[in-house]
């Protein structure tokens, strides 16, 4: 959520505090600060400057050269706007500027033979509006020298804040205002409400009934009376512009504002377009049909609240209104709409619709249902402000069942006991007032009413965590000695960083992804287990595989121009096992990890050309990983028939498969609107960690040579060189350290269903130098084992 400081300024105090420490304070106060946008500094080196002189320049008919002064030396301007002219005040980005439409950086140059030291720039350049026909003239009453930012009021500070679902009261000015006063013991200034209430009371124009008051425990309705809609005067534009708004007019943009400054969402209805001048709040009709205000029809539920006038629905409670209420330039009669809506009920409404409002934003984190009355009369009377209207007497308040008030007992030794220190009575005394909390007092604790804006404050935990987060954890005290065990635990951690490193090491980025999935697309991968309360039909079930998350970050990259791709990704996947689900038996929960691959392996360089990754780098990668992470073990490759594959393999160790990979088929690729080819291998991390692992040995530089053997065999192509090593091993002694297959031959002359597998052998002893007689016995011994076996023919012999 975007905050103002000007506004800010407004309900606090805030002259002799820096932005440093507001930003410090709100952050360790569990208001993170994302980012912090000086506009000051946006328009820094941009001044009001005063044109001296203008004339034509010698080398360039479309060009002036100006002598621009900023009240303390003249400057020499090339300008190629037509509107310049002598006398003018224009604003000048000096030296060092940096123009805020394009970024360009103001240096000393020289345009067509003559020196400029600036730019006279236009309002599109400065971002105030589109106009980019000239520059932009300022009043001529202005000192040349003025800060830009100033003349226009542009030097607002905007903190960009995080606000966690918890803390509700905190989607407003007023919200953070009121956790400034209590981390700076300042006083809140609310706003004082003076409405000049004329005629008849709002219940004479219109009345309001609620049939599903479990849903909206409350409705308030004010009417303001021969309003003219037009646009919002200057200061009501500026304060809901500084946090992003688009103005609209004078009565929406009044709701927006009164949003913004205490949370509580607002709707203003055109009072002479309501059936009836009724408000009827009840559940919609299944199937039912409604246009909102964003002109797009709805499908509604019977599980969606509406707000009906005596005929039809006119809005979506708590989410959207409808266009055939809305406010327009014609409009004469208003009636507000300050309601509470439960948020379960707007949540699932608003998610359902995949329509996500401010409102509904608020709604669904528990709105304040204390503030509704407050809110309709500050919005009454900046209506009667702005657009001229009359506020009637009073507001309707459909209250059926008020809620009860809250009261937490926070005693003081239980403070200590959790924090671990003493915090001062008076302290944290001062601490709730400037919360707005109401308080009683006894000599071992204090009874606080909760106000209703803080819906998160349940128990006496949870006054204790406000008391540690206002009064500071940078104050937690130092502690000289902590009494630590020694007894070895088990880091569950250790194995997936363990993986990370070596995947890093080998080129890899590591991904997240999300494991929720559409359900179309989950049951191309397995069988999949449904959410019961999905955020969205995009995410409506637990991903059964991490290929869809990984094509679809390949996807996000390729967009983006990175074409050329290493990532992995360690995650939970989930896939049902029983129709019925029960218990933890009914599925299965595992923990895979997936590499992918894509793009080039090696780009085009003047020492050697571009060569794609291919099916051979997957398994190269597959293999390096396994073979440091489970070091001495003895895998077996095989080929893998899949429909996720075009051609793939499976890695086996003792008889279970561990991991498969290969090329993903196209049919998978489109969805995702690849158009290059993409590998990938997924590694069964539950039944790898089961694995007892080796610890690394130091393997001595070994003293004698090695002796090497070539030979090559023909024999039946549907026999798979995994089989033929097997075979050369167990056929040999352990004098033989390595098998390597370096070529693989088929044409016509050895026969259509045959083909050739040519083996490099290696052999060695740790102890002594090998005699040739030695190592032919174990060739030859090899060379039969592979005849008899295969019915192979060894090549040249």
């Amino acid at each position: 959520m975007k905050v103002s400081l000007n506004w800010l300024k407004v309900y606090i105090d805030l002259e002799d505090i820096t932005v440093e420490q507001i930003v410090d304070k709100l952050t360790f106060a569990g208001l993170e600060i994302e980012e912090v946008i000086d506009q000051a500094k946006i328009y820094e080196n941009i001044v009001v400057g005063y044109v001296k002189e203008k004339k034509k320049h010698p080398n360039a008919d479309k060009l002036s050269l100006c002598i621009v002064n900023d009240g303390s030396r003249d400057y020499s301007v090339v300008c190629g706007a037509p509107n310049v002219a002598e006398g003018q005040k224009v604003p000048l980005a000096k030296i060092g500027a940096v123009i805020p439409s394009n970024g360009l950086k103001i240096e000393k140059v020289k345009l067509r033979g003559e020196v400029s030291e600036g730019m006279i720039c236009s309002e599109k350049e400065l971002e105030i509006s589109d106009n980019h026909e000239g520059i932009m003239a300022l009043d001529s009453s202005l000192e040349p020298g003025t800060p830009f930012s100033k003349v226009m009021n542009l030097d607002d500070v905007v903190l960009d804040i995080a606000i966690t679902p918890n803390r509700a009261d905190a989607l407003s000015h007023i919200g953070i205002a009121r956790d400034l006063a209590a981390l700076f013991d300042k006083k809140l200034k609310l706003p004082e409400i003076k409405l000049d209430e004329t005629g008849e009371e709002s219940a004479k124009y219109a009345s309001v009934e609620i049939i599903d008051p479990e849903n909206c425990p409350r409705y308030v309705a004010k009417v303001v009376l021969n309003v003219e809609v037009k646009e919002s005067p200057d200061w009501l534009k500026k304060r809901i512009e500084s946090i992003g708004l688009r103005p609209i007019n004078n009565v929406v943009d009044v709701t927006n504002f009164v949003l913004y400054e205490v949370g509580q969402p607002l709707h203003a209805f055109d009072l002479d377009k309501l059936a009836g001048k009724k408000i009827v709040v009840k559940k919609a009709h299944e199937g039912e049909k409604f246009v909102t205000l964003d002109s797009k029809e709805r499908i509604l539920s019977e599980a969606d609240l509406m707000i009906c006038d005596a005929e039809r629905p006119v809005a979506i409670a708590g989410v959207m209104g409808g266009e055939n209420s809305e406010v327009t330039p014609e409009t004469k009669n208003i009636l507000i709409e300050s309601a509470f809506f439960n948020p379960s009920s707007v949540r699932k409404t608003a998610k359902r619709l995949g329509l996500q409002t401010d409102a509904s934003y608020r709604f669904e984190r528990g709105a304040d249902y204390n503030i509704a009355v407050w809110a309709a009369r500050r919005a009454a009377q900046l209506i009667a402000m702005t657009a001229g209207g009359n506020a009637c007497k009073s507001e309707i308040d459909a209250y059926p069942k008020p809620f009860p008030t809250k009261n937490v007992e926070l005693r003081y030794e239980r403070i200590k006991r959790i924090l671990g220190y003493d915090v001062d009575k008076e302290t944290v005394k001062k601490i709730f007032i400037n919360l707005g909390f109401g308080l009683s007092e006894s000599a071992e604790s204090l009874k606080l009413e909760v106000p209703s804006y803080r819906h998160d404050i349940e128990r006496e935990i949870d006054l204790i965590e406000e008391v540690a987060r206002i009064y500071g954890y940078d104050k937690i005290p130092e502690v000289e000695k902590i009494s630590v065990t020694l007894e070895e635990k088990v880091d569950q951690s250790e194995s997936n960083d363990t993986v990370r490193n070596l995947l890093n090491a080998l080129g890899f980025y590591e991904i997240l992804t999300n494991s929720l999935l559409r359900e179309e697309l989950a049951k191309e991968y397995g069988n999949p287990l449904g959410v019961l309360n999905p955020q969205s039909a995009e995410m409506s079930h637990l991903r059964p595989s991490l290929i869809p998350g990984m094509l679809q970050a390949i996807s996000n990259n390729i967009k983006v121009n990175e074409k050329n791709l290493q990532l992995f990704e360690i995650g939970k996947v989930f896939e049902k096992i029983n129709d019925v689900i029960n218990s933890f038996e009914d599925f299965r929960e595992s923990e895979h990890l997936i590499l992918g691959l894509t793009g080039n392996a090696i780009e085009d360089e003047w020492y050697e050309k571009e060569r794609k990754f291919d099916f051979y780098d997957l398994k190269g990668f597959t293999a390096a990983f396994l073979n440091k992470f489970l070091p001495g073990a003895e895998f077996d490759v095989k080929r893998l028939d899949s429909d996720k594959f075009e051609y793939g393999m499976e890695i086996l160790l003792d008889g279970q498969v561990i991991a498969l990979g290969g090329k993903l088929k196209d049919d998978l690729l489109k969805p995702f609107e690849i158009e290059q080819d993409v590998y990938a291998s997924v590694f069964y991390l539950d039944k790898i960690k089961s694995i007892q692992r080796g610890a690394p040995e130091f393997k001595e530089l070994l003293k004698f040579p090695k002796v090497y053997r070539d030979f090559a065999f023909v024999l039946d192509k549907e026999i798979e060189a995994g089989e033929v090593i097997k075979v050369i091993r167990n056929a040999s002694s352990n004098l033989l350290h390595h098998i390597k297959l370096f070529d693989i031959f088929q044409s016509e002359s050895l026969g259509m269903d045959k083909k050739s597998l040519a083996f490099r052998l290696e052999y060695y002893d740790k102890s002594r130098t090998l005699t040739e007689e030695e190592v032919d016995k174990e060739f030859r011994r090899a060379i039969k084992a592979v005849e008899e076996k295969f019915n192979a023919k060894l090549r040249g012999s």
